[in-house]
């Protein structure tokens, strides 16, 4: 079954299957597996060399971790640090990177090693597909975004001041350690925006999550075993989706709800800390479920309970809440028809018919959605 989960009892460590063929890999979910990522390494690739690609704020808390753990594991590495900020997935650190990888002499049959959030992760990895015409990577996320979305399913690429992805490849990861003590040293804002992907998947097909997650999220955020479940749910739900729609010809659209005007207001925003990505996300998925509502899809109970979830744990729900000016509704809609879902030039939206009713919207009216933005602008 894609996505199935198991419990390594001895480790106390969740594993989910996503399952490719022959390039099925493994989420592991668990405490202290930095600690354990060269033994774990060495097993998957024994005589690996690795390149790790990290940004400082990471390297701060976690880098010498991992150093440690491949030198006890005899593994050779060499580390690259970049910048913090969605500003980093750009041409010109996809070019510091790849050389850094070409100069530590990474072969074919070497790895990289992604160790930070959705930006690094999404770096690396396209790195990673283009040097030496593909070399393997792992992803090791370090916020709640990366563990329970960027980092499962191989999408990687940079972005593009015509729109966030737009340049990017399939390159699946051969592992991926989702250490859950990497979280506790999340700023509140960073684990808020992760927190809205996670609230994501049981938007889109699963309302017993989205139920549970209304009455757990603050045990969620205070951590222990609900924040464990949280990512494990997560995960599961994404590889299984992976697994059926590797490639986004149908069922995996799905997990961009939120997504066709959260990135509009990236670029708007200049992909800067105006407006996390998970905050956009955030943002995205409350226009949907008002677009659905205004198409008379949905309730406007749904949006209630959307809005009502997501401001409780501190996420924007309005516009007026990002800093500073957006464009006008046209500014938006332009920005949107750069979205990969674009279609012979019309939009493609995840809407729902209710709480874990998302469902593919290929022909929606674009008066509708100029008149949404427009009162979403007005608020």
């Amino acid at each position: 079954m894609p996505g199935a989960k198991k419990i390594d009892k001895k480790s106390k460590t969740e594993i989910v299957k996503v399952r490719l063929g022959k390039r099925s890999y493994d989420i592991v979910i668990g405490e202290n597996l930095l600690a354990e990522a060269g033994k774990r390494i060495a097993k998957l690739k024994p005589g690996t060399s690795v390149a790790i690609v990290t940004d400082g704020n990471v390297a701060h808390h976690h880098l010498a971790m991992l150093e440690k753990s491949l030198e006890a594991a005899k593994i050779a590495y060499r580390s690259v640090l970049l910048s913090a900020g969605e500003g980093t997935k750009s041409f010109s650190n996809l070019e510091t990177v790849a050389e850094a990888i070409l100069q530590s002499r990474i072969e074919r049959g070497d790895l990289v090693v992604a160790l930070g959030g959705g930006v690094i992760g999404d770096l690396a990895g396209f790195a990673a597909s283009v040097v030496r015409r593909g070399v393997d990577f792992v992803q090791i996320p370090t916020t709640l975004l990366a563990q329970v979305d960027s980092s499962v399913g191989g999408k990687t690429g940079i972005n593009s001041p015509q729109g966030k992805n737009l340049i990017g490849a399939f390159h699946q990861p051969a592992l991926v350690l989702a250490d859950l003590k990497t979280l506790d040293t999340l700023p509140a804002r960073e684990f808020r925006a992760g927190y809205a992907e996670v609230t994501k998947y049981g938007l889109i097909n699963d309302a017993k999550f989205f139920a549970w997650l209304e009455k757990s999220a603050p045990e969620i955020f205070a951590g222990g075993p609900a924040r464990a479940k949280a990512v494990a749910t997560s995960c599961k739900a994404k590889a299984a989706i992976v697994g059926r729609d590797e490639r986004e010809s149908g069922e995996r659209a799905l997990l961009n709800l939120g997504h066709t005007f959260g990135h509009a207001l990236e670029a708007a925003t200049g992909y800067s800390d105006r407006l996390l990505h998970g905050e956009g996300v955030a943002l995205g998925m409350v226009l949907a479920f008002r677009l659905s509502a205004k198409l008379k899809l949905c309730k406007d109970a749904d949006v209630q309970r959307v809005i009502k979830h997501l401001a409780g744990v501190g996420l924007p729900v309005k516009l007026s809440q990002i800093p500073g000016s957006l464009p006008g509704p046209d500014g938006l809609l332009s920005l949107m028809m750069q979205d990969k879902k674009v279609v012979r030039g019309k939009l493609v939206f995840i809407l729902a018919k209710g709480i874990g009713k998302a469902f593919i919207a290929k022909s929606v009216d674009t008066n509708a959605v100029r008149e949404l933005l427009k009162d979403a602008l007005a608020e």
